[in-house]
């Protein structure tokens, strides 16, 4: 008998990974044990920008230990991939691994130093003097920006007139995706075949694999990828590196074992990004409430350089609003310049918190304007579950869900009516408090992954999947989703990933997509392997399937309770309450961890993190000392409450969950503190929400009064 429901008993399977984990077992990329390896350290750039008069590297060169100090000149002329086009590009990219005559951020790589010890690498690379003239940096949203790419949505003319306009202007800054430990990459060169077998913890194996043949080359089969254990990668990991790639060609050029760990000041500085965006927005509403028109002006920042998925949050901001509700006309604008800082990427949510937040922040206050209840507000205007799938003002197809009834779920577990009576009554007391919510739509990845799965005679079953796993689970829910499928115990199912020589070509862990695609594809490999058995195939009996699927959307509302202290500022998250939508749920002891771990993300973002540049491109907030992320007493307890409505776009009616809580809780954070502050007026607030903000938009109304 097969299904693909989980039973009861399958529902709750403890995570096959802790172990390993728990016990000190796991193996990190830096824990690859590879005897004999050479240790790389890179020279990296002083300036945001320059140009490179000459290199001198004599005196590291000199060092007793050092193997070879190693530019462009050495290695050749080598660029990074080309990116995802799915945004046009109006500037050329061609960005080299390793500077030759322009420096173009602080920590581009400009040299690698190879020695016997990372030690000596590391204070050899310090010994080379790079001898620069500096030119003027661009910084985020400085003037006279050229778009290095756009996009744009327009549905019916927006109303000359209308009884209601809010307007708002927001700076999301960026953030640093803080994985446990910093990036690492060794490569082993194999003379005897002319091959390499590269450890590298990343979200997309296969594309990796590509990435790192066409630098070396090679084809893809003298190519071995291996990921091994990674403690989170949140997009971070989604793409190839300069660094990456240039131990795989150093490895290559000197025919050796090379491996490299960087240090946390060198992904500060020089690893990839997140966030980065200045909005603005208008939202009009007609005298009955309804939403008759929404403009948007979308501005994101991109590095020096543009990984695979640059484009990625200005495409999906700009196609997901207006959310979950209905907008008779909608005009939004989007665009994406380069400066002279650190790559920008996919960060947990990629464009989506943006929306969410943008939206959520005028609707909160279009119904402080219009004097309407902001549940009622919503409730009058959001799209109703009787019209899915439902097309949206920018083409989107919304494939499930039933906002009204999520949003009316979080307002029995908030118990809403008594928490704005409660409020009224604190605030007559003299307290600042304020109650914010937030309703998200999430769109959850999309095209194919891939599975192959063998049945033993033994009753044994090996799935390998193309989805690879950064702690979120996937070797318990991938034996999970094929032992049901299979009507076998889970025990008897083993689970490769992340190992191109073992595995099938794949997209990769990223976009919510890997239980929802990757499992579907798991369910038809076992559906076709079980045909094949019944029709008396030998064993072992092994299938490869790729299962194709449009987006699924998931969904949910997040309300938060949040207090001021009226003399430092300092914000208090009191109450955080969600209710979500992430489809069939496979496992929901994992999807309670990755609910919590992104709300967590969340609050960092609306609380707590914010990479400063200063106006020469040089970063100041490069250390744990100046960057703050959340430590376990900044987290409030998190109320979940699920409602599950099935996808029909895969085989398990699932939706993506990982990504939810960066999505939802920065938005209702936000609309708690200028609730909070609302008896001041309209404050104008931007993320992180530090205590000296909240106490200046205190004193700056207070002054106004006098």
């Amino acid at each position: 008998m097969t299904s693909t429901t989980p039973s009861s008993a399958n529902q709750h399977t403890t995570r096959r990974e802790d172990n390993a984990l728990l016990r000190g077992q796991a193996c990190f990329g830096q824990d690859v044990a590879l005897p004999g390896a050479w240790h790389m350290a890179f020279v990296r750039s002083p300036h945001a920008h320059a140009s490179l008069l000459r290199i001198d590297a004599q005196a590291a060169k000199d060092m007793t230990g050092v193997v070879a100090v190693l530019t462009a000149t050495d290695l050749g002329e080598h660029h990074m991939p080309q990116i995802n086009p799915l945004l046009p590009l109006l500037q050329p990219q061609d960005f080299p691994l390793l500077a030759s005559t322009t420096l173009n951020y602080v920590g581009q790589p400009v040299a690698v130093v190879v020695a016997n010890t990372r030690q000596t690498a590391q204070a050899a690379a310090a010994q080379v003097v790079l001898h620069c003239q500096a030119l003027p940096a661009r910084t985020d949203w400085s003037d006279a920006q050229a778009p290095t790419t756009h996009t744009q949505h327009r549905h019916g003319q927006l109303p000359s007139h209308s009884a209601h306009q809010v307007q708002v202007q927001l700076v999301s800054p960026r953030v640093t995706a803080m994985a446990m430990e910093p990036r690492s990459c060794s490569a082993q060169w194999h003379a005897d075949t002319a091959s390499v077998t590269i450890w590298l913890g990343s979200q997309t194996p296969s594309r990796a694999r590509a990435d790192m043949a066409r630098v070396l080359g090679l084809p893809h089969n003298q190519v071995r990828l291996i990921s091994p254990d990674v403690g989170g990668a949140f997009g971070a990991k989604a793409s190839v590196s300069p660094e990456d790639l240039l131990v795989a060609l150093t490895a290559q050029h000197l025919r050796a074992t090379v491996r490299w760990t960087a240090t946390r000041s060198e992904d500060f500085a020089a690893g990839m990004q997140g966030r980065g965006s200045q909005m603005e927005g208008q939202l009009q509403l007609d005298a009955q409430g309804q939403f008759i028109g929404l403009s948007a002006q979308l501005h994101f920042s991109l590095g020096a350089w543009l990984p695979f998925s640059a484009v990625v949050p200005l495409r999906n901001a700009a196609r997901i609003l207006p959310g979950p509700y209905r907008v008779a006309a909608l005009d939004v604008q989007g665009q994406a310049t380069q400066v002279h800082a650190a790559p920008v990427n996919i960060y947990r949510g990629a464009g989506r918190p943006e929306a969410a937040l943008l939206m959520e922040t005028l609707v909160e206050q279009a119904a402080r304007q219009a004097g309407i209840d902001p549940v009622a507000l919503r409730l009058k205007n959001l799209i109703a579950a009787t019209d899915m799938p439902y097309t949206t003002p920018s083409g989107e197809v919304l494939d499930s869900g039933d906002y009204a009834a999520l949003l009316r779920q979080a307002c029995e577990k908030f118990d809403y009516t008594a928490e704005r009576q409660q409020q009224a009554e604190r605030r007559a007391r003299g307290e600042w408090v304020g109650i914010g919510l937030a309703l998200y739509v999430e769109p959850c990845g999309q095209g194919f992954e891939s599975a192959r799965v063998t049945l033993h005679g033994d009753g044994r079953v090996t799935v390998a999947s193309g989805a690879p796993a950064q702690g979120q689970g996937h070797a318990t829910t991938f034996a999970q989703i094929a032992a049901e499928a299979l009507g076998c115990d889970a025990s008897l199912v083993t689970v490769l990933m992340g190992d191109t020589d073992h595995c099938p070509d794949g997209t990769g862990a990223l976009a919510s997509r890997s239980t929802a695609i990757g499992g579907s594809a798991i369910v038809q490999a076992c559906r076709r392997a079980l045909a094949l058995r019944e029709g008396g195939a030998t064993y072992p009996i092994v299938v490869d399937e790729r299962f194709t699927s449009d987006e699924a959307w998931s969904c949910g509302c997040v309300m938060a309770r949040l207090g001021l202290d009226p003399d430092t500022g300092h914000p208090t998250v009191e109450r955080l309450v969600w209710a979500d939508d992430a489809g069939h749920i496979v496992n929901p002891t994992l999807a309670h961890g990755q609910l919590v771990g992104g709300a967590a993300q969340g609050l960092g973002q609306a609380m707590l993190e914010r990479l400063v540049y200063d106006a020469q491109g040089q970063l100041i907030t490069g250390s744990l000392m100046d960057y703050a992320v959340p430590r376990a007493d900044d987290m409030p307890a998190i109320e979940i409450t699920s409602l599950h409505t099935p996808s029909p776009n895969n085989l398990l009616g699932a939706k993506g969950v990982g990504e939810a809580g960066c999505i939802g809780v920065p938005a209702a954070l936000m609309n708690a503190a200028r609730d909070a502050l609302s008896p001041l007026g309209e404050c104008a607030l931007n993320f992180p929400l530090t205590s000296e903000q909240l106490w200046r938009a205190m004193q700056d109304h207070f002054e106004e009064d006098l």
